[in-house]
């Protein structure tokens, strides 16, 4: 396993996770080779009450063998009968992350990367964890938007489209880059939607994530499209790069100067990646 250091910046990279309950061994041997950025055992919504022994069991066993990706365990919440014991089972693994469902707070965050000795990744994903955004990115290695969770405790219809939480998920990025971390979109639950969810995944990427929660392998393929830049996108950050002199100038139809470089930039290495 990559040092710590390491394996939080390699979350810059990172397009696509793929959420699977750690109780289904056939889930776990798929995504070894599904080519996901970042696979993630889930111990929380994805296991039955009946099943979180033998899900947690199961994970710190799928990670003591080497994965060709990074890969996280998500552990059930703070105040439920299992967190404790989740915590000592990541503790002891050889996870690369952990991941907090539900974080309200930064202390809370804290806590769990004291006992585990992992970055940790929280997902932001009620009302108050929003609130609360800027203060658990400020403990975090990443923030992840938890769409479901918080459509849940918005009490939202259920045929709201995502306007309806369209300033919390900027909340979040905003929090996120504050801190200077990598930040992904919530899941699309429509597995037979391609087209939904490419347009949401893009979508996604106009609003500033970096990559998507996903929840079956067949949209890992779409999230990587969508996020990544387009081939015009790549010529023109590549052309602005060589044409920029140091100070602010004249460029296509615009004007740029060194932030908008940077930005040149980031697009360039991401295309390369």
């Amino acid at each position: 396993m990559e040092s710590e250091i390491d394996m939080t910046a390699d979350l810059f990279g990172v397009r696509s996770l793929l959420f699977l309950p750690a109780s289904n061994p056939r889930a776990i041997a798929r995504a070894r080779d599904a080519g996901a950025d970042l696979v993630v055992l889930d111990l929380e919504d994805a296991v039955k009450p009946a099943d979180k022994e033998a899900a947690r069991d199961a994970a710190v066993e799928a990670v003591a063998t080497a994965w060709t990706t990074p890969v996280a365990i998500r552990i059930n919440g703070a105040g439920c009968e299992w967190h404790s014991l989740d915590l000592d089972a990541v503790a002891r693994s050889r996870a690369d992350f952990a991941i907090v469902p539900r974080a309200i707070s930064g202390h809370l965050v804290r806590g769990v990367a004291d006992v585990v000795g992992k970055p940790v990744l929280a997902m932001v994903e009620t009302a108050a964890g929003v609130l609360a955004a800027a203060d658990i990115a400020n403990a975090s290695a990443g923030l992840i938007a938890g769409t479901n969770d918080l459509r849940a405790d918005l009490r939202l219809p259920l045929n709201s489209d995502r306007r309806a939480i369209s300033a919390a998920l900027q909340m979040i990025v905003l929090a996120a880059r504050s801190a200077g971390l990598p930040v992904f979109d919530g899941v699309y639950n429509r597995l037979d939607d391609q087209d939904g969810f490419a347009a949401e995944a893009r979508e996604g990427r106009s609003l500033g994530f970096d990559g998507k929660s996903l929840i079956h392998p067949s949209q890992i393929m779409p999230c990587h499209q969508a996020f990544a830049p387009s081939a015009e996108e790549t010529d023109r950050a590549r052309r602005l790069v060589a044409a920029f002199n140091g100070g602010a100038e004249r460029f296509d139809d615009g004007m740029i100067e060194r932030m908008h470089v940077d930005q040149a930039e980031r697009i360039l290495a991401r295309s390369q990646a």
